[in-house]
């Protein structure tokens, strides 16, 4: 595998009850294409994952969500569950952090439940996007295009429908953080 996410950075933000295949595929992918990944929490030190329909591993927090500085990172992951982003949603500094991204046309990455984080950051105005099936009138409520479709790129948001959908959700993630990069190093 090239790595052409050499020397990017990528903040992981994610919550008690994130689900953690969600966070584990996607960071071994962007590990492999070069990037380093910092797991961002409102939580200090560690956060546990969800897995199998039961608590899973626990997690270390690298940077606390309230210290994080979005013009460090090339681009965001934001895994599912449905705790996670039930309570992102409801973090105002997690929407800052959002919002920072989409205004500076970084990638950000939704996963499954994840949109719910988006929509509350009011970021998907106009976005063609998917998400898991149940979330589809949330999204078109917030106005978005929902669609059923593996992976859906709009405008640097890549948003995928489950944990099924990691290997094409991987790929246009880091497909996409390869493009940003580009683009910003040829505008300078």
């Amino acid at each position: 595998m090239t790595r052409k996410l050499e020397g990017a950075r990528i903040a992981a933000v994610v919550e008690e009850g994130f689900e953690e295949i969600e966070l584990v595929e996607p960071m071994k992918a962007l590990i492999e294409a070069g990037a380093t990944v910092d797991v961002v929490s409102p939580s200090a030190r560690t956060v546990r994952s969800w897995s199998h329909g039961d608590w899973g591993k626990d997690f270390q927090v690298d940077v606390p969500l309230f210290a994080a500085d979005p013009h460090r990172y090339d681009g965001l992951l934001l895994p599912g569950g449905v705790r996670n982003p039930d309570r992102l949603r409801r973090n105002e500094d997690a929407w800052r952090f959002v919002q920072a991204f989409v205004a500076e046309r970084k990638p950000v990455a939704a996963i499954c439940h994840a949109p719910w984080t988006l929509i509350d950051a009011g970021v998907i105005d106009g976005r063609t996007m998917t998400s898991y099936p149940s979330l589809q009138m949330d999204l078109k409520n917030a106005g978005a295009v929902w669609v059923d479709e593996e992976v859906v790129v709009d405008r640097g948001v890549i948003t995928s429908r489950n944990p099924k959908d990691l290997p094409a959700f991987n790929r246009a993630l880091i497909a996409e953080i390869a493009r940003a990069r580009a683009e910003r190093a040829a505008t300078g």
